[in-house]
């Protein structure tokens, strides 16, 4: 009976060794996810997450910011990323009545362009991909479609480049809470055009 204890005490301890280590560990329950940010894979980084573990692995892992152009223009873009492969584009040709801005219009060749990005880097679709937009609705809209489309470990991070939105308070609204630029991560005004997006 002794040994079965110190067994089990040993197994347990390796399990939250690797829960510490893991890209998944960061104290955050993710099954409590609304569920316009859960995805299918199941795979979910916070913002400290995905910098640290694309610090650790970046040569096996394609880290993509999936925003509209405009806003990595505007608001810059975090020091990690890959790529920019916008999942929408801002569409100026029509107005969204109910949540008050410019429509959004699909980017048809996202799965294709995804597909350019990781053969860019020499990776393949069984390889970690990272995907961030600015909350993680639309990122992890994005890892359903990819996984749909043979990608096997593709994780959004959860909170986005400028996390959610303060429910009470005086910032009640704006988006203060969580996500890169509220944990205070490395990000940049000063774009790398090899990185951005172009459309032909």
């Amino acid at each position: 009976m002794k040994r079965s204890n110190k067994i089990l005490k040993s197994l347990l301890a390796v399990g939250v060794v690797f829960a510490l280590a893991s890209p998944l560990y960061a104290g955050e329950d993710f099954s409590k996810l609304p569920a316009r940010k859960q995805t299918s894979l199941g795979l979910y980084m916070t913002s400290t997450d995905a910098y640290n573990y694309t610090l650790k692995h970046m040569d096996k892992t394609l880290f993509v910011d999936i925003r509209t152009p405009s806003e990595v223009n505007y608001l810059g873009a975090v020091t990690v990323m890959d790529k920019l492969v916008p999942w929408v584009f801002m569409d100026s040709t029509g107005w969204n009545a109910k949540k008050h801005r410019y429509k959004r219009r699909v980017n048809k060749n996202f799965v294709t362009d995804m597909d350019a990005a990781l053969k860019a880097k020499g990776l393949t679709k069984n390889d970690t991909v990272i995907l961030m937009c600015r909350s993680g609705d639309r990122s992890a809209a994005a890892v359903n479609l990819l996984a749909k489309n043979g990608y096997t470990k593709v994780y959004t991070v959860v909170h986005g480049y400028e996390g959610d939105k303060a429910k009470t308070g005086a910032n009640k609204g704006k988006r203060v809470v969580n996500g890169w630029k509220n944990s205070k991560l490395p990000w940049t005004y000063s774009l790398d055009g090899d990185l951005m997006y172009f459309t032909k």
